[in-house]
């Protein structure tokens, strides 16, 4: 599948002496491991080349995968090839100098709303960016991967897929995950890592199952404002990620936390099952999968706006399937 664009892609890498690696802003499991994952396979395979990662901030919560606080210098880019990976658009690249180089490929998973890149490999239908960097090594058997590299792949597929459950999981997947198994990956530490929560996350978690809230059809939402972030001492991403607390809550087929940042603005993290929502997202600035997505409200009124929607596409949803959990 693509087999153009994936021989493209290969061989603008064996063209150029110089590659640098970027993702999307406030990375997840997939955009770190996509481009950490992929910045270690080129070293591996291409020793001679100088493979560089530039990303303008960082996760602390995937500070164990590796380290990728690297800033390349401006005469770097010259005639450099970059690939982001995982962003659907090119204001959410981590990386205001991502057009700098010589070639600019963009390898992603999202639904296509910005074409950018000279080169672009779209595959929307994918669990995770890792997903397709699995597929393009099982492309090229001339490529060779270790079981460091298979671990940060397996990472971002086991995140963005919400451990194999979401619906673009199909039997490839399981097969691309199998395959990266097959090296030698520390699984037990690895989840330890990802879903071992401290005592006082433990806690927090247990005050914002009190904040959960449902529309009239059954929207389930949260808010996380500023204040109450600074008093309980937690980031950004850490608010964001309560979202998965409402993941199971039944006849609450979306769900979705508004935080508020630090410059006042509020982001939505939006979450379904059965319902598509990418659409929804769309409309407030937002985007993504059909089942996940994120979107961006400026006030109140937006807010309710929003729970507005996502209560009447419940609402025509239930209407057509009443036995709906």
């Amino acid at each position: 599948m693509n087999e153009s664009v994936k021989k493209r892609i290969l061989e603008e890498i064996k063209n150029h002496d110089t590659i640098i690696i970027s993702r999307h802003k406030r990375p997840d499991g997939d955009a770190v491991g996509s481009s950490l994952g992929f910045a270690k396979l080129l070293r591996l395979n291409y020793p001679d080349k100088k493979i560089l990662l530039d990303s303008i901030d960082h996760a602390e919560y995937l500070a164990f995968m590796n380290d990728e606080t690297e800033t390349p210098a401006d005469n770097d880019y010259r005639d450099a090839l970059v690939i982001v990976f995982d962003t659907a658009t090119l204001d959410r690249v981590s990386n205001p100098r991502v057009n700098n180089g010589s070639l600019l490929i963009k390898i992603d998973h999202h639904i296509a709303h910005d074409d950018y890149g000279d080169v672009s490999w779209v595959e929307d239908f994918r669990s995770s960016t890792c997903e397709m960097i699995v597929d393009f090594i099982r492309t090229f058997p001339e490529l060779t991967i270790d079981s460091d590299t298979a671990s940060l792949l397996y990472t971002g597929l086991v995140t963005d897929s919400g451990r194999f459950k979401y619906t673009e999981v199909n039997p490839e997947t399981m097969r691309n995950a199998a395959f990266l198994l097959e090296q030698g990956i520390d699984t037990e530490r690895l989840f330890a890592n990802l879903y071992i929560d401290s005592y006082d996350i433990l806690r927090l978690k247990a005050e914002v199952i009190g904040k959960i809230r449902r529309t009239a059809n059954g929207v389930a939402w949260l808010k996380i404002t500023r204040a109450f972030r600074e008093k309980r001492g937690i980031s950004l991403e850490e608010a964001s990620n309560t979202v998965n607390i409402m993941d199971s809550i039944k006849g609450s087929i979306i769900w979705m936390a508004f935080i508020e940042t630090d410059d006042g603005e509020i982001r939505v993290r939006l979450r379904s099952r059965f319902v598509q929502i990418e659409t929804l997202a769309a409309k407030y600035g937002g985007g993504g999968h059909l089942n996940a997505a994120g979107a961006t409200v400026r006030d109140l009124k937006e807010q309710r706006a929003l729970l507005k929607d996502a209560d009447e596409l419940v609402r025509l949803f239930k209407a057509e399937h009443p036995d709906v959990f």
